[in-house]
């Protein structure tokens, strides 16, 4: 498929040129630059300061080796990232993400996406990403903190709290982000806000293990109201997944008055017919750290699936994909839209695929895309930074209505933009020219050397 706009085109072939075999980021910047064609009928001047060549181009990616010594006296080596897309709204921002799964492709797509996403909070905040393929599943706290103590060896000197300011994604939790921020205050000898989803005792924010799950839910609360004048009361949800995002997801849901029926995790999926019991998925997942098939242990009456694909062939009114990327596909919209699926938003970053985002728009549902949808966890990282710059903690309630606030209005900007380009209630591009504007704005300020 070729774009219509020869600017555009000429663009992508330079990305896929230079970035040939990372499939993640290519997928990641042809989504977007779809969306700018109108733009660039009223925006004609952003082709002459070339704007759109250079923000799919990252001002730096750092690549670097990891050396650490397993529990048995065994050198182990890593390949870890740090990609800093776009610093011309603010510090670079972005999580740190452990995964086997982790290549460069990964890290530029997520980069990419997050440049969009910040600016879509309204806080001045860049966009970058990072992580390593080191897996922690399995892994003793000894083995953890000694790749975390390595990993930050090389990465403090590329960080701080003006200019890179990390946070946890994928395989980084509170665990992590302690042992990194502990080497970072070591090597450098400074007590500053240079990673967010600190525990509470050391410069944490209270809300943030909740934010996405709970941003998720506020987008998709007001694109209902909005768009459908309806809301979750009294439906049936999905989500895939079951770590923060899916747990804080369901809490929030079922708060709002819907009734979550399946979660999973990268074995399985279970079905509870009844309404998931989430202090049971709270209690394998998040103290024991173990497998969701084990809900069946608790609640003999549910139901354990193999293959996690098959979550997305439950009848429900609302899916929430909270996974990983590219988890539903166009097989898998269709089952949903066959089964009367009202509304889609995305939890996890890019979890649905073209086909399956053509298919939903097609057939009239509503679609949150991940950019504004999921942006709840970094929104409340840069509330968090506000409160390491202040020295100073918000309440609970405090951030999580800052939070609701600032969901709401990224939903808006989202769905306004949709309408001031010609294609009201395409959250996809309203979201991608909303967030791209703002930057682009202000990379044309700070001139052609930027």
């Amino acid at each position: 498929m070729e774009f219509k706009n020869s600017y555009l085109q000429g663009v992508y072939e330079t990305v896929q040129r230079r970035n040939a075999g990372e499939p993640e980021f290519l997928q990641a910047v042809r989504e977007v630059l779809e969306s700018f064609e109108p733009v660039l009928e009223k925006r004609p001047e952003l082709e002459k300061t070339g704007i759109i060549d250079r923000i799919v181009e990252p001002e730096r990616m750092i690549t670097f080796r990891v050396s650490w010594v397993d529990d048995s006296g065994k050198v182990q080596v890593n390949r870890g990232y740090r990609v800093q897309f776009n610093s011309a709204i603010g510090p670079y921002k972005g999580g740190l993400r452990l995964h086997p799964s982790v290549n460069a492709s990964v890290i530029k797509f997520l980069g990419f996406e997050q440049v969009f996403k910040n600016s879509l909070t309204g806080l001045p905040m860049g966009g970058a990403k990072g992580g390593s393929d080191f897996d922690p599943k399995g892994k003793s706290d000894g083995e953890v903190m000694r790749f975390c103590q390595s990993f930050m060896t090389e990465l403090y000197r590329h960080i701080g709290p003006d200019t890179d300011v990390p946070a946890g994604d994928i395989g980084v939790g509170a665990r992590e982000i302690g042992y990194l921020f502990g080497q970072y205050k070591r090597i450098t000898n400074q007590f500053v806000g240079v990673l967010t989803g600190k525990g509470l005792t050391y410069g944490g924010s209270l809300a943030r293990k909740e934010a996405t799950g709970f941003g998720l839910c506020y987008f998709t609360q007001e694109m209902l109201a909005e768009m459908k004048q309806d809301s979750f009361a009294g439906k049936t949800v999905v989500i895939s997944g079951s770590g923060n995002v899916a747990i804080y997801a369901c809490q929030k849901a079922t708060q709002l008055g819907a009734k979550v029926v399946a979660m999973s995790d990268s074995n399985g999926f279970i079905y509870d017919e009844k309404g998931i019991d989430l202090a049971v998925v709270q209690e394998i997942k998040e103290v024991r750290r173990g497998r969701i098939k084990e809900y069946l242990d608790a609640v003999p009456t549910a139901t354990y699936t193999q293959g996690c694909r098959g979550i997305w062939g439950i009848k429900c009114d609302i899916a929430l994909p909270c996974a990983t990327q590219n988890e539903l596909d166009g097989d898998d919209a269709g089952k949903l839209i066959a089964n009367g699926v009202m509304a889609v938003a995305e939890g996890a970053n890019m979890p649905s695929t073209p086909e399956a985002v053509a298919k939903f728009q097609k057939a009239g549902v509503l679609f949150g895309p991940a950019k504004a949808a999921n942006a709840g966890g970094v929104a409340t990282s840069g509330l968090e930074m506000s409160q390491n710059s202040m020295r100073y903690s918000w309440s609970f309630d405090e951030v999580d209505e800052k939070l609701r606030h600032i969901m709401v209005g990224i939903f808006h900007n989202a769905y306004d933009a949709s309408k001031e380009f010609g294609d009201a209630g395409n959250l996809v591009m309203g979201a991608n020219i909303a967030g791209f504007l703002k930057v682009a704005d202000a990379m044309q300020w700070q001139g052609v050397a930027y």
